[in-house]
């Protein structure tokens, strides 16, 4: 009995191994038959200028916006700080961090003259277009999450002035695809808005703000769909029992239900999450340079899709695996408390 156990342990455990081949060989062939293509259409892979698109070394020119002569060059433990005596009888220090200068005490100066330079580490625009995708990936969940949850509530509702309102607003907004709800909010609702805050003299909403909340109310829908489904998967009986300890409708809820339903709502809750971080690439099209946005700001000036179209689609990966890993330990830890 135990030589035929431990034969069947072997073969399971060869069988594993085996597939395991099978899977880094499918994953080497398809690396390897995209590469003999590019040699196929002469493309180069420049892999090491991609770095400079995360950060780089930047050099920045000090001029003057005055015309006039050199009165003095000071150097100090932060840089050099040169005066200028422009012809209006005004003295006008510069001041930056480098001992570089390119002028003498007495030199004549014009408007626009390099005074000196420094070199300084930049944030590249792959780098900056990640930011904005986390930044408004972020704001918007944070505002979904309000509003799925409070469209969820009112679906379930038995005020019907509630209940019709979330209905309709989960239906038009489930029925229409994002890209549509990102022109209306940025073309119509944008326009309507900036208009009229520019009649009262006030300063315009950015277009960032109105891609959020297009994102925003896209997500809150199908939020409220999940909050809905989790809501009612409880059994009635938890909220007959919580009614007959004397709890309100907003104390059972509170308390009782949503707890039990909030558990339950975490897996669906990710997807919906990832989706949004990856909906956010359509933002590009309302001049916000978000990362899929930059990516391509980036291949039409350095003519590389395919190394950067990779980088790109790597950093979303990590993204949406990153917070994939987060919602699945939250849920485990509300699972075992």
């Amino acid at each position: 009995m135990e030589s035929t156990s431990s034969l069947l342990q072997k073969q399971q455990k060869r069988s594993y191994y085996m597939w395991v081949v099978v899977f880094f060989l499918v994953i080497f062939t398809c690396l390897g038959s995209l590469y003999y293509c590019t040699l196929k259409i002469d493309y180069t892979w420049r892999w090491y200028r991609v770095p400079q698109y995360f950060f780089f070394n930047e050099e920045i020119e000090v001029r003057t916006d005055v015309a006039g002569s050199v009165e003095a060059i000071e150097e100090t433990t932060d840089g050099t700080i040169i005066r200028i005596n422009s012809d209006d009888g005004d003295s006008v220090d510069y001041a930056y961090p480098s001992k570089d200068v390119r002028l003498y005490e007495g030199d004549t100066v014009f408007e626009g003259d390099v005074l000196g330079s420094y070199r300084e580490w930049r944030m590249g625009i792959l780098l900056q277009g990640l930011w904005l995708t986390l930044k408004v990936s972020f704001i918007a969940i944070i505002f979904g999450i309000f509003l799925g949850l409070g469209a969820g509530l009112a679906r379930i509702s038995s005020n019907p002035a509630f209940k019709w309102l979330s209905i309709t607003y989960i239906e038009l907004v489930r029925g229409s695809p994002l890209l549509v709800q990102i022109f209306i909010w940025y073309f119509v609702l944008g326009t309507l808005v900036n208009t009229m805050l520019a009649q009262y003299g006030v300063s315009q909403i950015p277009p960032l703000w109105f891609g959020v909340a297009s994102l925003a109310t896209f997500t809150g829908a199908y939020v409220a769909e999940i909050v809905r489904s989790g809501i009612q998967s409880i059994h009635k009986g938890q909220t007959e029992a919580s009614r007959s300890l004397g709890m309100t409708y907003t104390q059972s809820m509170y308390h009782v239900i949503l707890p039990q339903a909030f558990i339950r709502i975490i897996p669906p809750l990710a997807g919906q999450f990832i989706s949004l971080i990856k909906d956010s690439s359509l933002l590009g099209i309302i001049a916000i340079r978000e990362l899929t946005k930059a990516t391509r700001e980036v291949v039409t000036t350095s003519l590389q899709p395919f190394e950067l179209w990779f980088v790109c689609a790597i950093l979303y990966l990590v993204l949406t695996f990153a917070l994939s890993m987060l919602l699945q330990y939250l849920e485990k830890r509300m699972i075992h408390s």
